[in-house]
Protein backbone atom coordinates (compact mmCIF):
# COMPACT_ATOMS: atom_id res chain seq x y z
CA UNK A 1 0.00 0.00 0.00
CA UNK A 2 1.50 3.40 -0.97
CA UNK A 3 2.40 5.60 2.00
CA UNK A 4 2.15 9.32 2.58
CA UNK A 5 5.69 10.59 2.82
CA UNK A 6 6.47 12.17 6.17
CA UNK A 7 3.09 11.30 7.71
CA UNK A 8 2.63 8.97 10.67
CA UNK A 9 -0.72 7.49 11.68
CA UNK A 10 -1.76 6.98 15.30
CA UNK A 11 -4.74 4.71 15.97
CA UNK A 12 -6.76 4.22 19.16
CA UNK A 13 -5.76 7.49 20.79
CA UNK A 14 -8.27 7.71 23.65
CA UNK A 15 -9.45 10.92 25.35
CA UNK A 16 -12.37 11.70 27.66
CA UNK A 17 -15.69 12.60 26.02
CA UNK A 18 -15.50 16.20 27.24
CA UNK A 19 -11.84 16.83 26.53
CA UNK A 20 -10.83 20.31 25.42
CA UNK A 21 -10.10 20.62 21.67
CA UNK A 22 -6.57 21.78 22.43
CA UNK A 23 -5.86 18.52 24.31
CA UNK A 24 -5.60 16.53 21.09
CA UNK A 25 -2.23 17.83 19.93
CA UNK A 26 -0.34 17.32 23.21
CA UNK A 27 -1.73 13.79 23.46
CA UNK A 28 -0.49 12.98 19.95
CA UNK A 29 2.95 14.50 20.63
CA UNK A 30 3.25 12.46 23.81
CA UNK A 31 2.44 9.23 21.93
CA UNK A 32 5.09 10.04 19.31
CA UNK A 33 7.65 11.35 21.79
CA UNK A 34 8.12 14.49 19.70
CA UNK A 35 8.29 18.19 20.43
CA UNK A 36 5.67 20.63 19.18
CA UNK A 37 7.99 22.08 16.51
CA UNK A 38 8.59 18.61 15.06
CA UNK A 39 4.96 18.11 13.97
CA UNK A 40 3.66 20.47 11.32
CA UNK A 41 -0.01 19.42 11.38
CA UNK A 42 -2.36 16.86 12.89
CA UNK A 43 -5.33 15.65 10.84
CA UNK A 44 -8.25 13.74 12.33
CA UNK A 45 -8.77 10.77 10.03
CA UNK A 46 -11.42 9.08 12.19
CA UNK A 47 -13.26 9.84 15.42
CA UNK A 48 -15.35 7.23 17.21
CA UNK A 49 -16.59 6.62 20.73
CA UNK A 50 -16.39 3.76 23.19
CA UNK A 51 -19.60 3.61 25.25
CA UNK A 52 -19.05 0.28 26.98
CA UNK A 53 -18.78 2.19 30.26
CA UNK A 54 -21.75 4.56 30.16
CA UNK A 55 -20.42 6.77 32.95
CA UNK A 56 -16.97 7.07 31.37
CA UNK A 57 -17.50 7.27 27.61
CA UNK A 58 -14.28 8.02 25.74
CA UNK A 59 -13.52 9.29 22.25
CA UNK A 60 -11.11 7.25 20.16
CA UNK A 61 -9.12 8.95 17.42
CA UNK A 62 -7.15 7.93 14.36
CA UNK A 63 -4.74 10.78 13.63
CA UNK A 64 -2.43 11.50 10.71
CA UNK A 65 0.54 13.48 11.99
CA UNK A 66 2.39 15.50 9.34
CA UNK A 67 6.02 15.81 10.42
CA UNK A 68 7.88 19.08 10.04
CA UNK A 69 10.51 19.36 7.28
CA UNK A 70 13.75 17.75 8.36
CA UNK A 71 12.17 15.28 10.79
CA UNK A 72 13.05 11.72 9.77
CA UNK A 73 9.79 9.71 9.73
CA UNK A 74 11.71 6.42 9.35
CA UNK A 75 13.71 7.13 12.50
CA UNK A 76 10.56 7.97 14.46
CA UNK A 77 8.86 4.77 13.29
CA UNK A 78 11.96 2.69 14.09
CA UNK A 79 11.99 4.09 17.63
CA UNK A 80 8.30 3.23 18.06
CA UNK A 81 8.27 -0.09 16.20
CA UNK A 82 6.96 -1.90 19.27
CA UNK A 83 3.76 0.17 19.29
CA UNK A 84 1.18 -1.54 17.03
CA UNK A 85 -0.92 1.62 16.95
CA UNK A 86 1.73 3.74 15.25
CA UNK A 87 2.58 3.16 11.60
CA UNK A 88 3.10 5.05 8.31
CA UNK A 89 -0.06 6.75 7.09
CA UNK A 90 -1.40 5.12 3.92
CA UNK A 91 -1.87 7.15 0.77
CA UNK A 92 -5.64 7.29 0.20
CA UNK A 93 -5.43 9.31 -3.03
CA UNK A 94 -7.68 7.92 -5.75
CA UNK A 95 -5.95 7.19 -9.08
CA UNK A 96 -7.85 6.59 -12.30
CA UNK A 97 -7.04 3.50 -14.32
CA UNK A 98 -6.88 5.57 -17.50
CA UNK A 99 -8.35 8.43 -19.52
CA UNK A 100 -9.86 8.49 -22.98
CA UNK A 101 -8.24 10.86 -25.48
CA UNK A 102 -10.35 13.77 -26.70
CA UNK A 103 -10.94 12.08 -30.09
CA UNK A 104 -11.82 8.68 -28.57
CA UNK A 105 -15.29 8.49 -30.15
CA UNK A 106 -14.55 10.46 -33.33
CA UNK A 107 -14.08 7.48 -35.65
CA UNK A 108 -17.39 5.92 -34.66
CA UNK A 109 -15.74 2.56 -33.94
CA UNK A 110 -16.14 2.93 -30.19
CA UNK A 111 -19.61 2.89 -28.62
CA UNK A 112 -20.37 4.77 -25.45
CA UNK A 113 -20.93 2.67 -22.30
CA UNK A 114 -24.40 2.46 -20.78
CA UNK A 115 -25.22 2.48 -17.07
CA UNK A 116 -28.65 1.08 -16.18
CA UNK A 117 -29.84 2.51 -12.88
CA UNK A 118 -28.94 5.73 -11.06
CA UNK A 119 -28.77 4.66 -7.44
CA UNK A 120 -25.52 4.82 -5.43
CA UNK A 121 -23.81 2.17 -7.58
CA UNK A 122 -24.90 3.68 -10.89
CA UNK A 123 -24.10 7.21 -9.74
CA UNK A 124 -20.51 6.41 -8.74
CA UNK A 125 -19.98 4.22 -11.81
CA UNK A 126 -21.22 6.96 -14.13
CA UNK A 127 -19.23 9.64 -12.32
CA UNK A 128 -15.95 7.71 -12.55
CA UNK A 129 -16.56 6.85 -16.21
CA UNK A 130 -17.28 10.52 -16.92
CA UNK A 131 -14.15 11.60 -15.06
CA UNK A 132 -12.15 9.26 -17.31
CA UNK A 133 -13.63 10.91 -20.42
CA UNK A 134 -15.84 7.95 -21.39
CA UNK A 135 -19.13 9.91 -21.57
CA UNK A 136 -21.55 7.29 -20.22
CA UNK A 137 -25.25 7.13 -21.08
CA UNK A 138 -27.30 6.57 -17.92
CA UNK A 139 -30.77 5.04 -18.21
CA UNK A 140 -32.97 5.44 -15.11
CA UNK A 141 -36.50 4.03 -15.11
CA UNK A 142 -37.69 6.47 -12.45
CA UNK A 143 -37.91 10.25 -12.26
CA UNK A 144 -35.56 12.97 -11.10
CA UNK A 145 -35.07 13.02 -7.36
CA UNK A 146 -37.37 16.00 -6.70
CA UNK A 147 -40.19 14.67 -8.89
CA UNK A 148 -39.71 11.28 -7.29
CA UNK A 149 -39.96 12.81 -3.81
CA UNK A 150 -43.41 14.21 -4.68
CA UNK A 151 -44.56 10.79 -5.90
CA UNK A 152 -43.24 9.13 -2.74
CA UNK A 153 -45.13 11.58 -0.55
CA UNK A 154 -48.17 10.73 -2.67
CA UNK A 155 -48.06 7.20 -1.29
CA UNK A 156 -47.31 8.25 2.26
CA UNK A 157 -49.95 10.98 2.46
CA UNK A 158 -52.58 10.09 -0.12
CA UNK A 159 -52.20 6.28 -0.43
CA UNK A 160 -51.43 6.57 -4.17
CA UNK A 161 -48.57 4.41 -5.47
CA UNK A 162 -46.62 5.19 -8.64
CA UNK A 163 -44.95 1.85 -9.53
CA UNK A 164 -42.20 3.63 -11.49
CA UNK A 165 -41.50 6.45 -9.01
CA UNK A 166 -41.28 5.54 -5.33
CA UNK A 167 -38.88 4.65 -2.53
CA UNK A 168 -37.26 1.99 -4.72
CA UNK A 169 -37.16 3.58 -8.19
CA UNK A 170 -35.80 6.94 -9.28
CA UNK A 171 -32.74 9.14 -9.10
CA UNK A 172 -30.67 8.33 -6.03
CA UNK A 173 -32.01 4.81 -5.59
CA UNK A 174 -33.47 3.33 -2.42
CA UNK A 175 -30.69 4.91 -0.36
CA UNK A 176 -32.20 8.35 -0.87
CA UNK A 177 -35.09 7.47 1.44
CA UNK A 178 -33.03 5.93 4.21
CA UNK A 179 -30.86 7.02 7.09
CA UNK A 180 -28.16 7.94 4.60
CA UNK A 181 -25.60 5.76 6.39
CA UNK A 182 -22.14 6.20 4.90
CA UNK A 183 -20.22 3.39 6.52
CA UNK A 184 -19.67 -0.21 5.62
CA UNK A 185 -17.87 -3.32 6.85
CA UNK A 186 -16.47 -4.22 3.44
CA UNK A 187 -12.76 -4.85 3.00
CA UNK A 188 -11.38 -1.69 1.43
CA UNK A 189 -7.62 -2.00 0.87
CA UNK A 190 -7.67 0.67 -1.86
CA UNK A 191 -9.57 3.17 0.29
CA UNK A 192 -12.34 3.53 -2.30
CA UNK A 193 -14.76 4.52 0.45
CA UNK A 194 -12.62 7.64 0.77
CA UNK A 195 -13.24 8.39 -2.91
CA UNK A 196 -17.00 8.05 -2.34
CA UNK A 197 -16.97 10.29 0.73
CA UNK A 198 -14.80 12.88 -0.99
CA UNK A 199 -17.20 13.08 -3.93
CA UNK A 200 -20.12 13.45 -1.52
CA UNK A 201 -18.40 16.33 0.27
CA UNK A 202 -17.73 18.01 -3.10
CA UNK A 203 -21.47 17.63 -3.78
CA UNK A 204 -22.45 19.36 -0.54
CA UNK A 205 -22.26 16.79 2.25
CA UNK A 206 -20.86 18.06 5.57
CA UNK A 207 -17.09 17.58 5.87
CA UNK A 208 -17.54 15.66 9.10
CA UNK A 209 -18.46 12.56 7.09
CA UNK A 210 -14.76 12.27 6.27
CA UNK A 211 -13.79 11.57 9.88
CA UNK A 212 -16.74 10.54 12.09
CA UNK A 213 -16.87 6.79 12.59
CA UNK A 214 -20.50 6.34 11.54
CA UNK A 215 -21.26 9.17 9.11
CA UNK A 216 -24.76 9.75 7.81
CA UNK A 217 -26.47 12.42 5.74
CA UNK A 218 -30.22 11.95 5.79
CA UNK A 219 -32.77 12.24 3.01
CA UNK A 220 -33.01 16.02 2.54
CA UNK A 221 -29.27 16.47 2.09
CA UNK A 222 -29.02 13.46 -0.19
CA UNK A 223 -31.51 15.06 -2.59
CA UNK A 224 -29.36 18.11 -3.32
CA UNK A 225 -26.16 16.04 -3.38
CA UNK A 226 -27.54 13.68 -6.00
CA UNK A 227 -28.54 16.63 -8.16
CA UNK A 228 -25.04 18.13 -7.91
CA UNK A 229 -23.35 14.87 -8.93
CA UNK A 230 -25.76 14.57 -11.85
CA UNK A 231 -24.68 18.06 -12.99
CA UNK A 232 -21.02 17.05 -12.72
CA UNK A 233 -21.56 13.94 -14.85
CA UNK A 234 -23.36 15.95 -17.52
CA UNK A 235 -20.67 18.67 -17.49
CA UNK A 236 -18.11 15.95 -18.24
CA UNK A 237 -20.04 14.72 -21.28
CA UNK A 238 -22.25 12.09 -19.67
CA UNK A 239 -25.95 11.83 -20.52
CA UNK A 240 -28.62 10.97 -17.97
CA UNK A 241 -32.06 9.99 -19.20
CA UNK A 242 -34.98 9.56 -16.82
CA UNK A 243 -38.16 7.50 -17.23
CA UNK A 244 -36.21 5.21 -19.55
CA UNK A 245 -36.71 1.60 -18.51
CA UNK A 246 -34.56 -1.04 -20.18
CA UNK A 247 -36.85 -3.88 -21.27
CA UNK A 248 -34.46 -6.07 -23.26
CA UNK A 249 -30.82 -6.96 -23.76
CA UNK A 250 -29.44 -7.68 -27.23
CA UNK A 251 -27.07 -10.64 -27.01
CA UNK A 252 -25.19 -12.24 -29.92
CA UNK A 253 -23.42 -15.59 -29.82
CA UNK A 254 -20.20 -15.86 -31.84
CA UNK A 255 -18.87 -18.89 -33.71
CA UNK A 256 -17.13 -20.10 -30.56
CA UNK A 257 -20.38 -20.06 -28.59
CA UNK A 258 -19.43 -16.96 -26.60
CA UNK A 259 -22.28 -14.55 -25.82
CA UNK A 260 -21.65 -10.82 -26.37
CA UNK A 261 -23.86 -7.91 -25.36
CA UNK A 262 -24.64 -5.65 -28.32
CA UNK A 263 -27.22 -3.21 -27.00
CA UNK A 264 -30.39 -2.55 -25.03
CA UNK A 265 -34.03 -1.81 -25.84
CA UNK A 266 -36.11 0.72 -23.94
CA UNK A 267 -39.80 0.57 -23.07
CA UNK A 268 -40.37 3.16 -25.79
CA UNK A 269 -38.98 0.75 -28.39
CA UNK A 270 -35.78 2.73 -28.87
CA UNK A 271 -32.64 0.64 -29.24
CA UNK A 272 -29.22 1.77 -28.08
CA UNK A 273 -26.14 0.07 -29.51
CA UNK A 274 -23.37 -0.54 -27.04
CA UNK A 275 -20.82 -3.21 -26.17
CA UNK A 276 -20.55 -2.30 -22.48
CA UNK A 277 -23.46 -2.14 -20.00
CA UNK A 278 -23.27 -1.75 -16.25
CA UNK A 279 -26.43 -3.29 -14.84
CA UNK A 280 -26.74 -1.30 -11.59
CA UNK A 281 -30.25 -2.40 -10.66
CA UNK A 282 -31.66 -1.98 -7.18
CA UNK A 283 -32.81 -4.98 -5.16
CA UNK A 284 -36.44 -4.37 -6.18
CA UNK A 285 -36.10 -4.37 -9.99
CA UNK A 286 -38.07 -7.59 -10.25
CA UNK A 287 -39.19 -7.18 -13.86
CA UNK A 288 -35.61 -6.49 -14.90
CA UNK A 289 -34.40 -9.59 -13.05
CA UNK A 290 -37.02 -11.62 -14.91
CA UNK A 291 -35.99 -10.15 -18.27
CA UNK A 292 -32.30 -10.89 -17.66
CA UNK A 293 -33.15 -14.43 -16.58
CA UNK A 294 -35.19 -14.98 -19.74
CA UNK A 295 -32.25 -13.74 -21.79
CA UNK A 296 -30.07 -16.41 -20.23
CA UNK A 297 -27.90 -14.17 -18.04
CA UNK A 298 -26.32 -16.44 -15.45
CA UNK A 299 -27.68 -15.92 -11.94
CA UNK A 300 -28.37 -17.84 -8.78
CA UNK A 301 -30.61 -17.61 -5.72
CA UNK A 302 -28.99 -16.09 -2.63
CA UNK A 303 -29.93 -15.70 1.04
CA UNK A 304 -31.62 -12.58 2.38
CA UNK A 305 -33.64 -11.69 5.48
CA UNK A 306 -37.25 -10.92 6.43
CA UNK A 307 -38.91 -9.45 9.49
CA UNK A 308 -40.49 -6.31 10.92
CA UNK A 309 -39.64 -2.76 11.86
CA UNK A 310 -39.54 -2.12 15.62
CA UNK A 311 -40.04 1.32 17.19
CA UNK A 312 -39.07 2.60 20.63
CA UNK A 313 -38.83 6.09 22.10
CA UNK A 314 -35.39 7.37 21.12
CA UNK A 315 -34.94 8.47 24.72
CA UNK A 316 -35.10 4.82 25.84
CA UNK A 317 -32.30 3.84 23.45
CA UNK A 318 -30.22 6.89 24.42
CA UNK A 319 -30.50 6.08 28.13
CA UNK A 320 -29.67 2.40 27.59
CA UNK A 321 -26.62 3.13 25.45
CA UNK A 322 -25.23 6.34 26.94
CA UNK A 323 -26.59 6.53 30.48
CA UNK A 324 -25.92 9.97 32.03
CA UNK A 325 -24.17 11.07 28.82
CA UNK A 326 -27.35 10.80 26.75
CA UNK A 327 -27.97 13.87 24.58
CA UNK A 328 -24.27 14.78 24.50
CA UNK A 329 -23.77 16.73 21.23
CA UNK A 330 -20.81 14.59 20.11
CA UNK A 331 -22.77 11.38 20.61
CA UNK A 332 -26.06 12.38 19.01
CA UNK A 333 -28.96 9.94 18.90
CA UNK A 334 -27.86 6.47 19.98
CA UNK A 335 -27.93 3.48 17.67
CA UNK A 336 -27.53 -0.23 18.31
CA UNK A 337 -26.52 -3.46 16.62
CA UNK A 338 -27.97 -6.70 17.95
CA UNK A 339 -27.73 -10.39 17.05
CA UNK A 340 -29.42 -13.45 18.55
CA UNK A 341 -29.01 -17.08 17.55
CA UNK A 342 -32.37 -18.72 18.15
CA UNK A 343 -32.97 -22.28 19.31
CA UNK A 344 -34.47 -23.21 15.93
CA UNK A 345 -31.17 -22.42 14.25
CA UNK A 346 -32.18 -19.04 12.86
CA UNK A 347 -30.18 -15.84 13.31
CA UNK A 348 -32.15 -12.73 14.25
CA UNK A 349 -30.48 -9.35 13.97
CA UNK A 350 -31.12 -5.64 13.83
CA UNK A 351 -30.94 -4.16 10.35
CA UNK A 352 -30.66 -0.58 9.05
CA UNK A 353 -31.12 1.00 12.48
CA UNK A 354 -32.43 4.57 12.15
CA UNK A 355 -31.96 6.74 15.26
CA UNK A 356 -34.51 9.53 15.58
CA UNK A 357 -36.20 8.46 12.38
CA UNK A 358 -39.40 7.13 10.87
CA UNK A 359 -40.72 3.91 9.39
CA UNK A 360 -41.65 4.42 5.74
CA UNK A 361 -43.81 2.71 3.14
CA UNK A 362 -41.36 1.22 0.65
CA UNK A 363 -43.41 -0.89 -1.73
CA UNK A 364 -42.90 -0.67 -5.48
CA UNK A 365 -45.79 -2.92 -6.48
CA UNK A 366 -49.56 -2.38 -6.13
CA UNK A 367 -51.44 -4.02 -3.27
CA UNK A 368 -48.34 -4.95 -1.31
CA UNK A 369 -46.91 -3.52 1.90
CA UNK A 370 -43.16 -3.16 2.49
CA UNK A 371 -41.50 -1.25 5.34
CA UNK A 372 -38.13 0.44 5.60
CA UNK A 373 -36.50 3.04 7.85
CA UNK A 374 -35.48 6.64 7.21
CA UNK A 375 -33.84 9.49 9.13
CA UNK A 376 -33.04 13.10 8.43
CA UNK A 377 -29.57 14.49 9.13
CA UNK A 378 -30.72 15.83 12.52
CA UNK A 379 -32.08 12.44 13.66
CA UNK A 380 -34.45 14.46 15.80
CA UNK A 381 -37.70 12.50 15.50
CA UNK A 382 -39.21 11.01 18.65
CA UNK A 383 -38.80 7.31 17.77
CA UNK A 384 -35.90 5.02 17.05
CA UNK A 385 -36.57 2.26 14.55
CA UNK A 386 -34.77 -0.73 13.12
CA UNK A 387 -35.48 -3.85 11.17
CA UNK A 388 -35.61 -6.98 13.30
CA UNK A 389 -35.04 -9.63 10.69
CA UNK A 390 -34.41 -13.34 10.34
CA UNK A 391 -31.94 -14.84 7.91
CA UNK A 392 -33.36 -17.22 5.32
CA UNK A 393 -31.74 -19.36 2.64
CA UNK A 394 -32.84 -20.35 -0.86
CA UNK A 395 -34.03 -23.68 0.54
CA UNK A 396 -36.61 -21.74 2.56
CA UNK A 397 -38.24 -20.20 -0.46
CA UNK A 398 -37.86 -22.78 -3.20
CA UNK A 399 -41.22 -23.50 -4.81
CA UNK A 400 -40.78 -27.25 -4.49
CA UNK A 401 -39.92 -27.72 -0.77
CA UNK A 402 -37.55 -30.60 -0.32
CA UNK A 403 -36.84 -30.71 -4.04
CA UNK A 404 -33.47 -31.50 -5.52
CA UNK A 405 -31.34 -29.38 -7.79
CA UNK A 406 -30.69 -25.64 -7.69
CA UNK A 407 -33.38 -23.20 -6.62
CA UNK A 408 -34.82 -21.08 -9.42
CA UNK A 409 -33.18 -17.63 -9.06
CA UNK A 410 -36.60 -15.94 -9.29
CA UNK A 411 -38.16 -17.94 -6.45
CA UNK A 412 -37.01 -15.43 -3.84
CA UNK A 413 -39.04 -12.69 -5.51
CA UNK A 414 -42.14 -14.89 -5.41
CA UNK A 415 -41.49 -15.57 -1.72
CA UNK A 416 -41.22 -11.85 -0.97
CA UNK A 417 -44.46 -11.15 -2.81
CA UNK A 418 -46.38 -13.70 -0.73
CA UNK A 419 -45.59 -11.93 2.54
CA UNK A 420 -45.93 -8.42 1.12
CA UNK A 421 -49.40 -9.30 -0.16
CA UNK A 422 -50.28 -10.84 3.21
CA UNK A 423 -49.17 -7.64 4.95
CA UNK A 424 -51.43 -5.60 2.66
CA UNK A 425 -54.33 -7.90 3.55
CA UNK A 426 -53.64 -7.79 7.30
CA UNK A 427 -53.40 -4.00 7.21
CA UNK A 428 -56.84 -3.76 5.63
CA UNK A 429 -55.76 -2.24 2.30
CA UNK A 430 -54.77 1.29 1.25
CA UNK A 431 -51.11 0.43 2.01
CA UNK A 432 -51.80 0.55 5.73
CA UNK A 433 -49.34 -1.73 7.52
CA UNK A 434 -50.19 -4.42 10.07
CA UNK A 435 -48.68 -3.91 13.51
CA UNK A 436 -48.65 -5.34 17.00
CA UNK A 437 -47.42 -4.21 20.40
CA UNK A 438 -44.24 -6.04 21.39
CA UNK A 439 -45.75 -7.23 24.69
CA UNK A 440 -48.72 -8.78 22.91
CA UNK A 441 -46.48 -10.39 20.30
CA UNK A 442 -44.27 -12.00 22.94
CA UNK A 443 -47.28 -13.23 24.97
CA UNK A 444 -48.99 -14.59 21.83
CA UNK A 445 -51.98 -12.34 22.48
CA UNK A 446 -54.76 -13.59 20.20
CA UNK A 447 -56.70 -10.39 19.72
CA UNK A 448 -55.33 -6.97 18.75
CA UNK A 449 -54.61 -4.32 21.38
CA UNK A 450 -57.24 -1.64 21.91
CA UNK A 451 -54.75 1.10 21.14
CA UNK A 452 -51.16 2.28 21.19
CA UNK A 453 -49.27 3.14 24.34
CA UNK A 454 -46.27 5.42 24.75
CA UNK A 455 -45.01 4.63 21.25
CA UNK A 456 -47.01 6.06 18.39
CA UNK A 457 -45.94 4.38 15.14
CA UNK A 458 -44.47 6.69 12.52
CA UNK A 459 -45.37 4.65 9.42
CA UNK A 460 -47.59 6.46 6.93
CA UNK A 461 -50.29 5.90 5.60
CA UNK A 462 -50.91 4.28 8.99
CA UNK A 463 -50.68 1.15 11.16
CA UNK A 464 -53.54 -1.24 11.89
CA UNK A 465 -53.14 -3.19 15.14
CA UNK A 466 -53.68 -6.91 14.59
CA UNK A 467 -52.32 -10.30 15.57
CA UNK A 468 -49.18 -10.84 13.49
CA UNK A 469 -49.13 -14.56 14.39
CA UNK A 470 -52.77 -15.55 13.89
CA UNK A 471 -52.93 -19.17 12.78
CA UNK A 472 -53.69 -19.41 9.08
CA UNK A 473 -53.03 -15.68 8.59
CA UNK A 474 -49.44 -15.44 9.82
CA UNK A 475 -47.57 -12.33 8.68
CA UNK A 476 -44.28 -14.28 8.35
CA UNK A 477 -43.26 -17.94 8.22
CA UNK A 478 -43.65 -19.71 11.56
CA UNK A 479 -39.90 -20.19 11.99
CA UNK A 480 -39.37 -16.44 11.63
CA UNK A 481 -42.14 -15.61 14.12
CA UNK A 482 -40.71 -17.99 16.71
CA UNK A 483 -37.15 -16.74 16.24
CA UNK A 484 -38.16 -13.08 16.63
CA UNK A 485 -40.36 -13.90 19.65
CA UNK A 486 -37.34 -15.51 21.32
CA UNK A 487 -34.94 -12.75 20.30
CA UNK A 488 -36.84 -9.74 21.69
CA UNK A 489 -36.39 -10.64 25.40
CA UNK A 490 -32.78 -11.58 24.66
CA UNK A 491 -32.18 -8.12 23.20
CA UNK A 492 -33.65 -6.66 26.41
CA UNK A 493 -30.56 -7.92 28.23
CA UNK A 494 -28.41 -5.70 26.00
CA UNK A 495 -30.72 -2.69 25.57
CA UNK A 496 -32.86 -2.05 28.63
CA UNK A 497 -36.39 -1.34 27.47
CA UNK A 498 -36.06 -3.14 24.17
CA UNK A 499 -38.91 -5.54 24.90
CA UNK A 500 -41.09 -2.88 26.52
CA UNK A 501 -44.72 -3.86 26.23
CA UNK A 502 -45.87 -0.94 24.12
CA UNK A 503 -43.00 -0.83 21.65
CA UNK A 504 -44.44 -1.42 18.17
CA UNK A 505 -43.71 -4.02 15.50
CA UNK A 506 -44.73 -2.95 11.98
CA UNK A 507 -44.75 -5.45 9.11
CA UNK A 508 -43.21 -6.44 6.87
CA UNK A 509 -39.54 -5.90 6.01
CA UNK A 510 -38.66 -8.04 2.99
CA UNK A 511 -36.31 -5.92 0.86
CA UNK A 512 -33.23 -6.27 3.04
CA UNK A 513 -31.12 -7.30 0.05
CA UNK A 514 -31.45 -8.82 -3.37
CA UNK A 515 -32.86 -12.37 -3.43
CA UNK A 516 -30.49 -13.31 -6.26
CA UNK A 517 -26.96 -12.80 -7.54
CA UNK A 518 -25.94 -12.25 -11.14
CA UNK A 519 -22.70 -14.20 -11.29
CA UNK A 520 -19.63 -12.37 -12.57
CA UNK A 521 -15.94 -13.10 -12.95
CA UNK A 522 -12.81 -11.38 -11.69
CA UNK A 523 -13.11 -8.97 -14.62
CA UNK A 524 -16.55 -7.97 -13.25
CA UNK A 525 -18.30 -9.19 -16.40
CA UNK A 526 -21.17 -11.66 -16.38
CA UNK A 527 -19.84 -15.23 -16.40
CA UNK A 528 -21.72 -16.01 -19.59
CA UNK A 529 -22.32 -12.64 -21.29
CA UNK A 530 -19.31 -10.54 -22.33
CA UNK A 531 -19.82 -6.81 -22.04
CA UNK A 532 -22.46 -7.09 -19.30
CA UNK A 533 -21.31 -5.86 -15.88
CA UNK A 534 -23.75 -6.79 -13.07
CA UNK A 535 -23.17 -4.38 -10.20
CA UNK A 536 -24.37 -3.14 -6.87
CA UNK A 537 -27.12 -4.27 -4.57
CA UNK A 538 -29.54 -5.66 -7.14
CA UNK A 539 -26.88 -7.89 -8.64
CA UNK A 540 -26.04 -9.20 -5.17
CA UNK A 541 -22.68 -7.46 -4.66
CA UNK A 542 -23.49 -4.70 -2.17
CA UNK A 543 -25.68 -3.79 0.77
CA UNK A 544 -26.01 -0.08 1.46
CA UNK A 545 -24.87 3.22 0.00
CA UNK A 546 -21.13 2.85 0.61
CA UNK A 547 -20.65 -0.72 -0.55
CA UNK A 548 -22.80 -0.02 -3.62
CA UNK A 549 -20.76 3.08 -4.41
CA UNK A 550 -17.48 1.21 -4.07
CA UNK A 551 -18.75 -1.60 -6.28
CA UNK A 552 -19.77 1.00 -8.85
CA UNK A 553 -16.25 2.39 -8.90
CA UNK A 554 -14.64 -1.01 -9.30
CA UNK A 555 -17.01 -2.05 -12.06
CA UNK A 556 -16.46 1.26 -13.87
CA UNK A 557 -12.71 0.69 -13.70
CA UNK A 558 -13.07 -2.81 -15.16
CA UNK A 559 -15.25 -1.47 -17.98
CA UNK A 560 -12.78 1.35 -18.66
CA UNK A 561 -9.91 -1.12 -18.97
CA UNK A 562 -11.89 -3.09 -21.52
CA UNK A 563 -12.99 -0.04 -23.48
CA UNK A 564 -9.53 1.55 -23.42
CA UNK A 565 -7.90 -1.71 -24.48
CA UNK A 566 -5.96 -2.32 -21.28
CA UNK A 567 -5.19 -5.73 -19.84
CA UNK A 568 -7.37 -6.64 -16.86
Amino acid sequence: MPQRSGVIRITELRLPLDHAPEALRPAALARLGLKDAQVQDIEVFKRAYDARKKTAIVLTYTLDCVLAPGVDAAAVLARLQGDPQIRPAPDTTYRFVGHAPADFYTSGEKLRPVVVGFGPCGILAALVLAQMGLRPIVLERGKTVRQRTKDTWGLWRQKVLNPESNVQFGEGGAGTFSDGKLYSQISDPRHLTRKVLTEFVKAGAPEEILFVAKPHIGTFRLVSMVEKIREDIEALGGEIRFEQQVTDLHIETDTHGVRHLRGVTLASGEQIRTDHVILALGHSARDSFTMAHERGVQMEAKPFSIGYRIEHPQSVIDAARFGPNAKHPLLGAADYKLVHHAKNGRSVYSFCMCPGGTVVAATSEPNRVVTNGMSQYSRAERNANAGIVVGISPEDYRRDPGGSGPVNPLDGMAFQRVWESRAYELGGGDYIAPGQLVGDFIKRQKGPAKGFGSVMPSYKPGVHLTNLSEKGRESLPTYALEAIREALPAFERQIRGFSMADAVLTGVETRTSSPLRMNRGRDYQSLNTRGLYPAGEGAGYAGGIMSAGVDGIEVAEALARSLLGQAA
